[in-house]
């Protein structure tokens, strides 16, 4: 009997030996025929967007965080005299004076009310319009961007850890990866596997693809390199080669207490990861855009434990060379308490898929109609921000 397996469960069959943990974080990649690069990074837990981007020019935000230490005065580094860049982001100060970074202010996805950090994180891989897309046929805005480019090759699909992105799920073929799961195998046994796999094209490429990233796993890091950053450097490693675009995610943003203690890694991670991107990418950097985008902002208001809670408006981050950085985007609510949504959160004035939605269409050259009838159903694009240089 003729035994049939496709090149999911081939290395999914691998994948039990890799995975040792269950909390390798996965990354994926996806080929295109453009020279330009897109890294997506969802920054998992909420992040407090008034504490990355401080408006310590608004009054109302010392009224309403007391407790906080904010603004030049609180060692925050000022941007434009009424925004400033929180003391954990710092390192990321060359980038902004560069002209390559900057912050959309004021933004979120669709999603209101309910606040869980599941259905926002679905909602925003989803691309969706506010409702949680159901379980069954759901797939995410990047893998129905590559649906929507005719000429883009996907690398084999595969996924190594505890889940998958459901930013690049779906039916374009798309690769996932955990540097963290390494094939430990000896050089013998690696021989033997693509000798015994030689005259069969299917399992031929895949086992050689699996053995070379598995060769650019953990064994390659940095001598002291934390495993956030070794991601980044798996990334720039693909992206520097045929990948086109990356996704990965930074865990540890929900503040509910002591929260300049409680952000002080994620912002570390956030800032080492993009300059890791900065210097392994070489000249591909001045191609590169990186949106790093979180499911929903916090409250305006500090608690009572000198933390936040979970809110709605929020920052996203952009950076890169490929970027007209150096500013803020987008329209300041206010904080006084009429301005709030709900009288508790900053209220959202952008979109933050309009955004993603308008770097994607700067960097491959994709038709607005597509944008927003696949990639995002029913966003409003709105005037180009002018995120790209």
């Amino acid at each position: 009997m003729a035994l049939t397996l496709d090149r999911r469960r081939f290395l999914s069959t691998l994948g039990c030996s890799l995975a040792a943990s269950p909390f390798v974080t996965p990354m994926a990649f996806a080929d295109m025929p453009s020279d330009n690069r897109l890294v997506v990074v969802i920054l998992r837990g909420a992040m407090d967007g008034l504490d990355a981007l401080q408006p310590y020019g608004d009054p109302d935000l010392v009224r309403l965080r007391p407790g906080f230490d904010t603004g030049p005065a609180g060692g925050a580094l000022d941007l434009t005299g009424f925004h400033a860049l929180a003391p954990g982001l710092a390192d990321l100060m060359p980038l902004w004076r560069a002209g390559q970074l900057g912050f959309a202010q004021a933004v979120s996805t669709p999603y209101r009310g309910r606040r869980s950090h599941f259905d926002g994180q679905d909602i925003l891989e989803a691309g969706t319009a506010g409702e949680v897309p159901p379980l069954s046929g759901r797939d995410g805005w990047l893998n129905r961007l590559l649906a929507g480019l005719p000429q883009a090759t996907g690398r084999t699909a595969f996924a190594i850890g505890r889940d998958d992105m459901l930013l690049l799920r779906g039916e374009a073929p798309a690769s996932s990866w955990a540097p963290d799961a390494a094939l430990d195998l000896t050089q013998a046994t690696r021989d033997l596997l693509l000798h015994v796999y030689h005259d069969d094209p299917l399992f031929r490429e895949t086992a050689e693809e699996a053995l070379l990233l598995s060769a650019d796993g953990p064994d390659k890091r940095k001598e002291g390199q934390d495993k956030v950053e070794a991601l980044f450097t798996f990334a720039a490693k693909q992206l520097s080669g045929s990948a086109r675009i990356a996704a990965l995610s930074i865990p540890g943003w929900d503040s509910h207490r002591n929260q300049a203690n409680q952000l002080r890694r994620p912002y570390g991670r956030l800032a080492a990861g993009i300059l890791r991107l900065q210097a392994d990418l070489g000249p591909v950097w001045d191609r590169t855009t990186v949106l790093a985008m979180t499911e929903f902002g916090r409250t305006a208001a500090e608690n009572g434990t000198r933390g936040t809670d979970h809110g709605t408006g929020g920052t996203l981050v952009v950076a890169g060379g490929a970027v007209r950085g150096g500013q803020v985007w987008g329209q300041w609510p206010g904080l006084a308490e009429a301005d709030l949504l709900d009288r508790r959160d900053l209220m959202p004035t952008g979109d933050v898929r309009s955004y993603a939605a308008w770097a994607m269409r700067g960097l491959f050259g994709l038709d607005a109609a597509f944008l927003t009838s696949t990639v995002f159903p029913s966003v409003e694009m709105g005037p180009d921000p002018g995120l790209l240089a």
